[in-house]
C-alpha cells in the first residue's frame, strides 16, 4: 500500500546515463589488453644480458652445473606445481637425447631458495643458457616456444633440425 507523497516507481540506473561509463570502461580495458598482449609476446623468449662479475655462473656452479662438459648447458628452475615446467622439462630432455652437444640440468626452485634470490628467479620455469666456457648466453622466464627453444639449442650445439 502506498502513502500519499511516497514514490513507488523503480529507480533505474541506466536511465539518463551519459557516455561517461562506457568511455571509462574502454579507457581501462584498452591499455590492459595491450599490456597483456605485450607480456604474452615476451613470455618464454630468451634474452641476453650482461653478466656481472661473480654473477649467475658462480651461483649455478655451486648447484653442480658444469658448463665445460657440453657446447650448451640449459639450467631450468622449476617447481612441483608448475604445469609449463613439466612440459619444458620434457622438451629439454628430448632435445638432450637427440642433441649430443646439449646438457640439461633441472633445479628445484623450492629446495634452493638462496640461489633463486641471488639469480632473481621470479617465475617458473626460468631457464639459463650457458656456453662451454661458462659464459651466460641468456635467460628466459616462462615456457619457451618449442620452435624457438629448438632453434636456440641447434644454433649453439651445431645440430641440424
Amino acid at each position: 500500500m502506498s502513502r500519499p507523497g511516497m514514490r513507488t516507481e523503480a529507480v533505474g540506473l541506466v536511465r539518463g546515463t551519459s557516455g561517461t561509463a562506457p568511455a571509462v570502461l574502454a579507457g581501462a580495458l584498452v591499455p590492459t589488453a595491450a599490456a597483456a598482449r605485450w607480456l604474452r609476446t615476451r613470455d618464454g623468449r630468451p634474452r641476453t644480458e650482461e653478466e656481472p662479475v661473480g654473477g649467475p655462473t658462480a651461483v649455478l656452479e655451486e648447484l653442480g652445473v658444469r658448463p665445460g662438459e657440453a657446447d650448451l648447458t640449459v639450467v631450468q628452475f622449476s617447481t612441483a606445481f608448475c604445469g609449463p615446467c613439466r612440459t619444458t622439462r620434457a622438451r629439454l630432455q628430448h632435445l638432450e637425447a637427440t642433441r649430443p652437444g646439449l646438457a640439461y640440468v633441472h633445479v628445484d626452485a623450492e629446495s634452493h631458495l638462496d640461489a633463486v634470490r641471488e639469480l632473481d628467479v621470479r617465475r617458473t620455469p626460468t631457464l639459463f643458457y650457458l656456453d662451454r666456457s661458462g659464459r651466460l648466453l641468456g635467460r628466459s622466464s616462462g615456457a619457451p616456444r618449442p620452435g624457438e627453444l629448438t632453434a636456440l639449442v641447434d644454433a649453439h650445439t651445431g645440430a641440424r633440425s
